[in-house]
C-alpha cells in the first residue's frame, strides 16, 4: 500500500452525460465524508450532493466506495459520478486536491493494481490495450489477456522450466551420482517439450501483436500501374486521385482499414521511376523510404515481373513482397493466387474488383490471422522480444545438453530463460521498464 492518495478525471475530456472522478489511497474515507457530508456503504451506489468546503453546491450524482483490498487498485477507492461537463469535473478534482490528494500520473491507478498484486504486468498492459482496441477482435483478445490467458501460459512455461532446473541442479549437488541414459533422455525430452511450448506461445503472441498493432502495407510499383485504384478498392473510398496520366501520385497517402478484424495501415506511394521533375523525385524518395519500413509490400504491375534489382536493394531482406498483376480485365485473364519461384503472385483487377477477395484472404494469411483459437490473446512487441530472448537461451541449453557441455551450463541457460520469461508478467522487471509501460496509459486509468 502507498502512503499518498491520488485523484484524476477518469472520463475523456469534453462534454458528456456522465463524468467520473476517481480517487485511490488512504485519504479516501475522509475525502468522501468531506465532499458528501456523510459516510456511504461499501459497493453500493449512493446518490448525494457534492459540495465545496463552505457547503456550496458543486454537483449531484452517484458515489461509489470500494474499500481495500477489494478494489481495482487494492486500496480504498472512491468514484464520484457527476454530470460530464469540464468545469464540473475540474471543480470536483480541485476539491479532492484541497483535501490532500495529488494528481495521478498516467496509468498510476493500474500501476498500483499491479504493485498491490491485483494484476500482473501482462494483465495491466491489457487494460490499456482494451481501451485502445481498434477492432472487435482486438477487444476480445485484450479481454482474454486481462482475464489472465496469456499470463497463465507464461506461468505454466516457467513452472516447467523450474522443475527441469531443479532436477538438473540436483545432479550438481551430488556429483558422484551418475545420470543414467534413461534420466538423460528424460531431460532431453522435457527440454524439447519446453521449446515446443515456447514456439507455440511465440506464434500466438505474434498473431496477437499483429491484431493489436496491425500491418503496414505499402503499395508500390511503376507509374500508372493502378496503385491508387487498388488503394481505393481496398478502402472502399475515393481517397486517392486516379487519372490515366502517369505520375499523378506525388506524395504518400495513408489510410487505416480493416479486413475481418485485422487492422491495416495501407500506404499509396508515388510511381517509382527515374524522373527529372524535382517534385516527382521527392515522391520517389519517400516511396523508397516507405519500402524499408513496410511489414508487407504489394508490388503492383501489369506484367507481374516484380521490382528490379535497384528496388530490391532498398528492401529489407526479410520484407515479404506480394506481386500483384493488375488490369487482368484488359488482359483477358482470370483472378488467381499462385506461388512462383519468386514468391506469391495475385492476378486481379483493381478497377472491377475481380480477385480482390484473393488479396484480402492472402493478407490475412500473411499476418497469421487464420481461425482465431479460443485461447488467443493480445500481445505487445516487448512480449515478443522477451519470448525471442528466452527462446535463444533455450536453444543454447539444448545445444549444451546435446554436446555434453556440462549440467551447470545447461542449468544457467534455463535460469536465464526463466528470468526473461518472468519479465512478461512482471516477476523480474526493472523499474525503468515499469515507468515506460505505465507512462503510455491515459490519466485516470
Amino acid at each position: 500500500m502507498t502512503a499518498d492518495t491520488i485523484v484524476a478525471v477518469a472520463t475523456p475530456p469534453g462534454v458528456g452525460g456522465v463524468g467520473i472522478v476517481r480517487v485511490s489511497g488512504p485519504l479516501v474515507p475522509q475525502i468522501g465524508l468531506a465532499i458528501l457530508g456523510r459516510s456511504i456503504a461499501p459497493r453500493q451506489a449512493s446518490f448525494g450532493v457534492f459540495r465545496e468546503a463552505d457547503g456550496d453546491f458543486i454537483d449531484e450524482g452517484i458515489a461509489l466506495l470500494f474499500p481495500a483490498p477489494r478494489s481495482f487498485t487494492g486500496e480504498d477507492v472512491l468514484e464520484l459520478q457527476g454530470h460530464g461537463g469540464p468545469v464540473v469535473m475540474d471543480l470536483l478534482l480541485r476539491r479532492c486536491l484541497e483535501l490532500g490528494a495529488r494528481p495521478a500520473r498516467p496509468g498510476e491507478f493500474t500501476e498500483r493494481a499491479y504493485l498491490n498484486g491485483k494484476l500482473d504486468l501482462a494483465q495491466a498492459e491489457a487494460v490499456a490495450d482494451l481501451i485502445e482496441s481498434s477492432t472487435a477482435l482486438a477487444v476480445r483478445l485484450a479481454g482474454r489477456s486481462l482475464q489472465g490467458v496469456f499470463s497463465r501460459r507464461i506461468e505454466t512455461l516457467i513452472e516447467h522450466l523450474i522443475q527441469l532446473r531443479m532436477y538438473i541442479e540436483a545432479t550438481l549437488d551430488f556429483p558422484d551420482e551418475d545420470i543414467d541414459d534413461a534420466s538423460a533422455s528424460a531431460v532431453t525430452e522435457d527440454l524439447r517439450q519446453i521449446i515446443e511450448m515456447t514456439r507455440q506461445i511465440m506464434a500466438e503472441a505474434h498473431q496477437g501483436q499483429v491484431i493489436r498493432e496491425g500491418l503496414a502495407v505499402v503499395i508500390a510499383g511503376p507509374p500508372n500501374a493502378g496503385k491508387s485504384t487498388l488503394l481505393n478498392a481496398l478502402s472502399g473510398t475515393d481517397a486517392a486521385i486516379v487519372t490515366p496520366i502517369p505520375g499523378t501520385t506525388r506524395d504518400l497517402l495513408k489510410l487505416d482499414i480493416q479486413i475481418d478484424g485485422l487492422p491495416i495501415r495501407i500506404i499509396d506511394t508515388a510511381g517509382i521511376r527515374h524522373s527529372e521533375d524535382p517534385v516527382e523525385q521527392e515522391g520517389v524518395r519517400r516511396a523508397r523510404a516507405q519500402l524499408v519500413e513496410a511489414d508487407l509490400v504489394l508490388w503492383i504491375d501489369e506484367t507481374a515481373e516484380g521490382p528490379d534489382e535497384s528496388i530490391r536493394n532498398d528492401l529489407p531482406a526479410d520484407c515479404p513482397i506480394i506481386r500483384v498483376r493488375n488490369k487482368i480485365d484488359l488482359l483477358g485473364l482470370t483472378p488467381q493466387c499462385s506461388e512462383t519461384d519468386a514468391g506469391t503472385e495475385i492476378a486481379l483487377s483493381a478497377a472491377t474488383g475481380a480477385g480482390l477477395d484473393l488479396l484480402r484472404a492472402h493478407l490475412k494469411t500473411r499476418a497469421g490471422l487464420g481461425a482465431t483459437p479460443e485461447g488467443a490473446f493480445i500481445a505487445r512487441r516487448r512480449h515478443l522480444d522477451a519470448l525471442n530472448r528466452g527462446w535463444r537461451h533455450l536453444q543454447a541449453a539444448q545445444h549444451n545438453l546435446a554436446h555434453g557441455a556440462g549440467a551447470e551450463l545447461v542449468a544457467d541457460e534455463l535460469f536465464q530463460a526463466q528470468n526473461v520469461f518472468g519479465e512478461i508478467t512482471g516477476q523480474f522487471t526493472p523499474d525503468d521498464l515499469l515507468g515506460r509501460i505505465f507512462s503510455s496509459f491515459c490519466i485516470g486509468k
